[in-house]
């Protein structure tokens, strides 16, 4: 898609309301609001950073789990509550253990595998810039394996999830 016709997708949607609220609440402007932006809780750079080894540390994510759960705790505290809280930057600096990381936003399903490291791009809920069906992607994790299916919503709505997959959770 060129930046023309991405620009133009944005332009269609100009005017219209969101319906993912009640209406007497969300959709239309009631006046000021605000939200919460989090950033780069980066798990590991912080061991990574005191010894000096970028490129290999990071394999403790203990401060930054401590951090990260003090800032939970104070946007909990706080009145009136936000409306929404965003965590944005990077969001791991080393990843102990980790074998598969799922993201979306590319509005279709994608993915790749470098130095056995798996990257599993879900397609959207909403607008669709490929040719997969609107959906969600069902993962499960066990002691062995991660397992994940993308599901269309009808599919997924008139069949539920496989017996294969539901086995997996099944089991203790």
């Amino acid at each position: 898609m060129s930046a023309a016709e991405a620009g133009g997708v944005f332009h269609r949607a100009r005017g219209r309301t969101l319906d993912a609220f009640p209406a007497e609440k969300e959709s239309e402007w009631k006046g000021p609001f605000y939200f919460i932006l989090g950033a780069d809780p980066q798990f590991g750079l912080m061991k990574a950073w005191s010894t000096g080894d970028c490129d290999n540390g990071g394999d403790e994510w203990e401060q930054e789990i401590r951090l990260t759960e003090q800032a939970v705790q104070a946007i909990n505290k706080l009145n009136p509550k936000p409306k929404f809280f965003v965590l944005c930057g990077d969001l791991i600096h080393a990843m102990p253990g980790v074998k598969v990381v799922f993201s979306g936003h590319y509005h279709r399903n994608a993915g790749g595998t470098y130095q056995n490291l798996d990257m599993v791009v879900s397609s959207a809920i909403g607008c669709q810039l490929g040719r997969d069906p609107h959906g969600l992607r069902v993962v499960v994790v066990t002691a062995e394996k991660i397992v994940h299916r993308y599901y269309s919503l009808d599919e997924l709505s008139e069949k539920g999830i496989e017996d294969d997959v539901m086995d997996l959770i099944k089991k203790k």
